[in-house]
């Protein structure tokens, strides 16, 4: 619980800054921009990280390894973020001119700033997951947001109102309009990330620096396969928006307008995308420590068909409120682009249940099945993004992400069962996904043949409601079973021994 609020915490308070970033660029390419510079961070991001995380948790299960895992991996990281995150302030004039932000060089300082701080971040997080220290975990997580939400409004709104109040304050050294609305977030971003690693700090002060060769070289074997996955992922999670702005026409910033577009609408399938990553934050241990137990297949099994049942109902929630939820968008010029919602949200869905199948590899001592899936994905991506997005625009990039996550699930459910069979009741689970598509289109038609707001939501509410009672009629046993529902459905608690 608090791993999920803490992540969903701090990824919504953050999402709740798209109305006000729209609003705030509102007529110009700058969330564009920002989210092209972003896409680049969080695809070098995954590089940067070469799986350590999960070799983390992998490796700290064995006795003989635990003492010097952490200092060693910590050791690894610590040299490569450096490496990476000078070579990027070196060549940032180039890497600006490639994401079209050539004016502002600065941004791709930033940028590696950004990249290297929050890489330093990683282990430590991952080591207060590992050992059961969540409190801790949520306080720091939500803390730097806090943070990261109270600079970005100083900085696009409190300084340029002192700033045209009181030309000739000290406000005039911290404040340059010339170095852009784009600038000042990505800025804001970095001070986040450096308070949180000053909040990390005891956990990198307090090692008892060592560096073991023939462990780093296992985890390495281990790791590098999931760093190919994770620079897989992070193709197949942002790279259409910078495939959006290569393949689209410049003049005028059509291209740049079409990217704030689609990312814009992408950020209203948050609701399933949090609770996505939310899930792997407290999961990722969890599955690891199931894996030593008997009933280790049973488990994964009994999670997988809460999880889907879960994010059915978000789907659901999302797409029968969304004349409500498009205001979370405050630029109306946008609204076009909602037509890849529910595209987007069933994207999401696959790539959950992804996460939930992938642990048949990431147990394993060959992490390479993950890589090959993720590559297969990465190239489905790059294909149809590449050759459908001149005719189709963004609709290419959100059927993409929607073929490709699908893929995904698809193959590694199959390869997964002959490796690792786990009994997932993938027939009630599809059944499922089925019924909430099929209550979508039934609700989008009803509201065409009466385009009216309340009637809609009425409609909408009614059928989310049925959703919610047909699932506790089918699954009640399931949920009986459960301590707080169990009791309102008849389940019986357990015996006290």
């Amino acid at each position: 619980m608090w791993y999920g609020v803490s992540a969903i915490v701090s990824k919504f308070v953050v999402q709740l800054l798209t109305p006000y970033l729209t609003a705030t660029m509102r007529g110009t390419p700058e969330f564009g921009k920002m989210t092209l510079v972003y896409a680049f961070i969080s695809f070098l991001n995954a590089g940067a990280l070469f799986g350590l995380d999960y070799a983390y948790f992998r490796f700290i299960q064995k006795k003989e390894t635990k003492q010097d895992l952490y200092p060693t991996l910590l050791i690894s990281m610590i040299s490569t973020t450096t490496l990476i995150t000078t070579l990027l302030i070196l060549f940032r004039a180039p890497v600006a001119q490639i994401l079209d932000v050539t004016n502002h060089p600065g941004y791709i300082t930033l940028a590696a700033l950004m990249l290297g701080f929050d890489a330093l971040t990683a282990l430590p997080f991952a080591r207060l997951r590992q050992e059961g220290r969540p409190r801790k975990f949520a306080f720091i997580r939500i803390s730097g947001v806090i943070v990261y939400v109270g600079l970005t409004f100083f900085f696009l709104s409190v300084c340029p109102r002192v700033l045209k109040a009181h030309p000739n304050s000290i406000m005039g050294f911290i404040y340059h309009p010339r170095f852009g609305m784009a600038g000042y977030v990505l800025l804001a971003n970095v001070l986040q990330n450096v308070f949180l690693l000053v909040m990390v700090l005891p956990l990198i002060k307090r090692v008892r620096w060592s560096f073991n060769l023939p462990l780093w070289r296992e985890v390495m074997l281990y790791s590098l396969p999931l760093t190919v996955a994770g620079l897989g992922g992070m193709i197949n999670e942002t790279f259409d928006r910078i495939m959006l702005d290569w393949r689209l026409p410049h003049a005028n910033n059509y291209a740049t307008y079409q990217v704030g577009i689609y990312s814009g609408c992408y950020k209203l399938s948050l609701l399933i995308s949090l609770f996505v990553q939310a899930f792997r934050m407290g999961a990722e241990p969890f599955f690891f420590r199931q894996s030593v137990e008997e009933s280790a297949q049973r488990t994964y099994a009994r999670v997988m068909k809460f999880f889907v049942m879960l994010i059915c109902g978000m789907f659901l929630f999302v797409m029968m409120y969304i004349d409500i939820l498009k205001w979370f968008i405050q630029d109306p010029s946008m609204y076009v682009g909602l037509k890849v919602v529910p595209i987007l949200l069933f994207a999401n869905m696959f790539l959950g249940i992804y996460y939930n199948l992938s642990i048949w590899y990431k147990l394993s001592t060959n992490s390479r099945p993950g890589m090959y899936i993720t590559l297969i994905g990465a190239a489905i991506t790059l294909v149809i993004n590449y050759v459908f997005i001149p005719s189709f625009g963004f609709m290419a990039s959100a059927w993409a992400t929607f073929l490709c996550y699908g893929s995904m699930m698809v193959i590694s459910f199959v390869w997964g069962q002959k490796v690792y069979p786990v009994p997932y009741a993938w027939k009630k689970l599809v059944a499922y996904m089925v019924i909430v598509f099929l209550l979508y289109l039934v609700h989008a038609g009803l509201v065409r043949l009466w385009s009216n707001m309340a009637f809609s939501l009425v409609l909408g509410t009614i059928f989310l409601a049925a959703y919610g009672l047909f699932i506790l009629r089918v699954e009640r046993k399931e949920f009986s079973r459960m301590p707080v529902l169990g009791k309102y459905l008849g389940g019986r608690p357990p015996a006290v021994t």
